[in-house]
């Protein structure tokens, strides 16, 4: 068998590993997030899920609340749980929870003045970089190239003649 036959079957059984094991975390953390709810509806429940998937654990910081298993996002899903079954709809949820939480529990705010640095201050420092590295390219091409002193040239020859045995030895 060749080699790059092994290590093709090496590689596809790591991403089929790697595949198994994602799928056995996600499935995790969805159980461990609906374990203790019942719905009245399928719909009830895929808004549940959508909800949870929209808001961030306040705790993790990086991690929706369908995902985490701090006791804040416990409470929190407890509390959106218990706002769905009061019948009060996605929005109504959202806007208590940015009331109380702020904009940070959305994964993605609202474009409003106060999350405008949020929004556009990655476009922003990326147009102010390229033009300082445009005017940084543009004064170097402007600068002529320096000149060589005669002591540089004959020193630089020098180099040169005694790297060339070498080179031909090779």
């Amino acid at each position: 068998m060749s080699s790059n036959y092994l290590i093709g079957n090496t590689l596809r059984s790591a991403a089929r590993a790697g595949a198994l094991a994602g799928v056995l975390v996600c499935t995790g953390a969805g159980a461990y997030t609906l374990q203790e709810f019942t719905f009245d509806s399928p719909a009830q429940e895929r808004t549940f899920r959508d909800l949870t998937g929209k808001l961030r654990c306040l705790v993790c910081q990086n991690e929706s609340l369908a995902g985490s298993q701090a006791d804040l996002a416990q409470d929190l899903r407890k509390e959106v749980y218990g706002m769905l079954k009061e019948g009060k709809s996605q929005d109504e949820i959202i806007t208590f929870l940015v009331d109380r939480y702020g904009d940070f529990v959305l994964y993605q705010p609202q474009i409003k003045p106060s999350t405008y640095i949020l929004w556009f201050g990655p476009f922003v420092l990326i147009g102010v970089g390229g033009w300082l590295l445009l005017r940084a390219l543009k004064a170097k091409k402007g600068e002529p190239e320096p000149e060589t002193t005669a002591a540089e040239s004959v020193r630089l020859h020098q180099l040169l003649a005694a790297a060339e045995p070498q080179d031909q030895a090779k």
